[in-house]
């Protein structure tokens, strides 16, 4: 079964927001056929600590403007900045920095499951 309309709607919101702050390798995978748990992971990434936090916190801002507002349930790794987890109980944000996300290759981890198309709002005019 695939993801949600509420979790896609979550989702691409999610990497809307991390690419108004020039997040870099934005991927939305529907893993609702592998996990019970969540239906989407965001993937994102950046290239210095301080811009990870920043798409953090505008992700976050993003999802609470929502008519249906979302709230993370869970938050880890904020700390050190180096890779960020946003559990929102339909979709799950990981905002890595560059070195993490090549050496964890969560992309490569879920390769089978399909991607949810999204296309930066900036690149479209």
């Amino acid at each position: 079964m695939p993801a949600s309309e509420r979790a896609v709607e979550l989702a691409l919101t999610a990497a809307q927001a991390a690419a108004d702050k020039k997040a870099e390798n934005i991927v939305v995978i529907d893993v609702s056929d592998h996990l019970v748990i969540t239906d989407a992971f965001v993937l994102a990434s950046a290239p210095n600590e301080r811009q990870v936090i920043a798409i953090v916190d505008a992700i976050e801002e993003a999802l609470a403007k929502l008519p249906e507002k979302a709230k993370p349930i869970r938050r880890e790794g904020e700390r050190a900045g180096r890779w960020v987890l946003l559990d929102f109980n339909d979709i799950v944000v990981h905002v890595q920095h560059n070195d993490e996300r090549e050496f964890y290759s969560l992309d490569r981890l879920w390769k089978d499951c399909p991607q949810i198309e999204f296309v930066d709002r900036a690149l479209i005019s």
